[in-house]
């Protein structure tokens, strides 16, 4: 499976033409499957995938003119027989995974078998991430939280730490996930967006210094393409690579 991970979609030419070469055709001829389930932990989550799936989305991702799109809601997953959307995710020729929660997302592509199904779909299948959807993709990988993580969404790891913002020192909890495995690397997204402060490059510093492997920033003009397990940073903003 090839792999694209971003902080925030299709956001440019650049990040666009690195997708239509992963898929190995023009997007009008693909089939897609959005994965929402990342954002249901927030107030309104329910309103961002319906603009998402009709185009009203900062985050392009639905809206690219897919021959077909059509929803995969992964904890639902575990409540219906296998062979009710098993076939569809093997013809999928993308699986777009939306932001929010990553711990949140980790566990349901756990408990819902798609974790495990990942490494047998053709290789030619793209799956695509946005923030959340790009951490979950990685093996070990680190989030900040103002209040403590579900444990349900377990296994983790959990420390306070102290971060710099522009309105001064904040106290966030940092939690570390197991996720995919799908990359051999770490992802820190929206990097030195001032949206998300926690991702700055002081804050960015301290994620990374607790993943065990190298740790990708990207901002919101950058992505990472993968093929055949070798990683190449596009862009048309900013990044770094941390070494662990």
């Amino acid at each position: 499976m090839r792999v694209l991970l971003t902080s925030s979609g299709i956001r440019n030419g650049t990040i666009e033409d690195a997708l239509v070469e992963l898929l190995g055709k023009p997007i009008a001829e693909c089939d897609a499957l959005y994965i929402p389930t990342a954002i249901y932990p927030f107030p309104g989550g329910g309103g961002h995938v319906l603009r998402t799936m009709s185009g009203g989305s900062p985050a392009r991702l639905a809206d690219l003119g897919w021959k077909s799109l059509g929803l995969l809601e992964l904890s639902v997953l575990p409540s219906i027989e296998e062979d009710a959307w098993v076939p569809t995710v093997r013809d999928a020729d993308a699986l777009l995974v939306g932001g929010g929660d990553p711990l949140f997302l980790a566990n349901w592509m756990r408990r819902s078998g798609l974790t495990e199904l990942l490494p047998t779909l053709r290789s030619e299948a793209v799956y695509v991430g946005v923030s959340a959807g790009s951490i979950a993709a990685t093996s070990t990988f680190v989030e900040t939280f103002v209040d403590p993580p579900r444990e349900s969404d377990g296994p983790l790891k959990s420390e306070p730490v102290v971060f710099a913002t522009p309105q001064g020192d904040v106290d966030r909890i940092l939690v570390t996930g197991q996720g995919a495995g799908l990359v051999d690397f770490g992802v820190i997204p929206h990097f030195e967006n001032p949206d998300h402060p926690d991702a700055s490059l002081p804050n960015a510093e301290l994620w990374a210094a607790r993943i065990p492997a190298p740790t990708y920033a990207i901002d919101d003009d950058s992505a990472i393409k993968v093929v055949d397990g070798v990683a190449e940073v596009v862009s048309a903003g900013q990044w770094k690579l941390f070494q662990p």
